[in-house]
């Protein structure tokens, strides 16, 4: 591979911190353009000091002038708070890992867009509360988006460059979380500790507790069917505890193709990097035969009503996603605080678009500044319905 320059968006997050691994052990020649963390000064300081960017950026503004300090001895700009995060994103480069969580990594994820680079996508927010607006500003400046969550990543690589519509089905795999074979009654009394143990990876709460209820994989239908330009009906969701399987395309024809790996996240982020060659790392190889057998169920959508949510905001259009996604981290925030119950997440997520459907909130809008101002909105009236649960709790 020829030499290249990077940035990486959300650093030292868990995607951000596995491609910079990533990246140290292939040896891939390479030039740090920007990094850019969130609240973490001592974690972006190290990376900044091993990797010398140009600028190292961090989120939060109270953090600059430890940022500085930590970086004196070197040449690396240090830089903080929204604008200076927008113009690192907006650097010329010729890869960018897009890896800020949440409704925060719009903006710069958009700006990395008008660059013209290939962007490994991470933060999908970008195409669930966008629509299409991010993959028309790649093709517009002639870049590539990559997908790099694991079961879009194994869908590209199942697709192998065919367009989309020659799929009669897009299987997205999910392991079902830890409560794949608990009863309502028993989840109506799930712990935090409980929700946010993961049974195959080490994530962060707020992604783990989306994956216990299955929200994960039905932001994760919305995402397939932007992303693949794929009509929601075609996008299916099959339990597969394993985890070995990460996604399937069925085509017109009959055959199935499936991505195999070890449940490792840097197996999609090598994809996105290296397209549309293969990266020669030191991969952790499967073994089918110590592996014995592969299961698959379908998901049951009375105890996960996530999944069933996810695909009236996509049936619904217009601002219906954004509207759920922020919902959705308002319940989620609220159940880390413990001011909710496991149950009471989705049932405000259905709640609140509920509401703002009746109140004609969501039709008829599209863009950037929609989607932040119905993001606004969601997270406004889904606190107005957690207060009163949390005072019952």
């Amino acid at each position: 591979m020829t030499p290249r320059r990077v940035t990486v968006l959300g650093s030292t997050g868990s995607v951000g911190a596995a491609t910079l691994d990533l990246i140290a052990r292939s040896g891939a020649e390479i030039e740090i353009v920007a990094l850019v963390a969130g609240r973490n000064v001592a974690a972006l300081a190290e990376q900044a000091r091993r990797w010398r960017p140009k600028v190292a950026v961090i989120a939060d503004e109270s953090g600059l002038d430890d940022l500085r300090a930590a970086l004196r001895d070197t040449e690396v700009d240090a830089a903080a708070g929204q604008t200076a995060i927008i113009e690192a994103a907006g650097r010329p480069a010729d890869w960018i890992m897009a890896a800020i969580v949440g409704i925060a990594g719009l903006r710069p994820t958009l700006a990395a867009a008008r660059t013209g680079a290939t962007i490994g996508i991470a933060n999908k927010e970008s195409i669930v509360c966008t629509g299409r607006l991010l993959l028309e500003t790649v093709a517009a400046a002639g870049g590539r988006l990559v997908p790099v969550d694991s079961e879009h990543s194994a869908i590209f690589q199942a697709l192998g460059g065919l367009d989309a519509r020659e799929a009669a089905k897009l299987i997205l795999t999910s392991s079902g979380g830890p409560f794949r074979s608990w009863s309502l009654q028993e989840m109506s009394a799930v712990t935090l500790e409980q929700a946010t143990r993961h049974p195959n990876f080490a994530m962060g709460p707020k992604i783990t507790v989306d994956s216990a209820q299955m929200m994960n994989k039905g932001l994760e239908i919305i995402e397939a069917a932007y992303l693949f330009e794929t009509p929601q009906e075609r996008v299916e969701v099959l339990v597969h505890p394993q985890q070995i399987i990460h996604s399937m395309v069925e085509f017109r024809d009959g055959s199935t193709m499936a991505q195999l790996s070890p449940p490792d996240m840097k197996g999609p982020i090598a994809c996105a990097f290296s397209w549309p060659h293969r990266l020669d790392w030191p991969a952790p190889k499967l073994d089918l035969a110590k592996l014995g057998s592969l299961t698959f169920e379908a998901p049951d959508e009375g105890k996960f009503p996530a999944l069933g949510l996810a695909r009236e905001a996509l049936r619904l259009g217009g601002m219906a996603p954004a509207a759920l996604n922020a919902a959705n981290e308002a319940s989620v925030a609220a159940f880390l605080d413990r001011r909710i119950g496991f149950l009471d997440i989705a049932a405000t997520v259905a709640r609140t678009l509920e509401d703002m459907h009746s109140a004609g909130e969501l039709a008829g809008q599209s863009g950037l500044e929609a989607a932040l101002e119905t993001d606004h909105r969601a997270r406004a009236i889904a606190e107005a319905i957690i207060l009163p649960s949390a005072h019952r709790n």
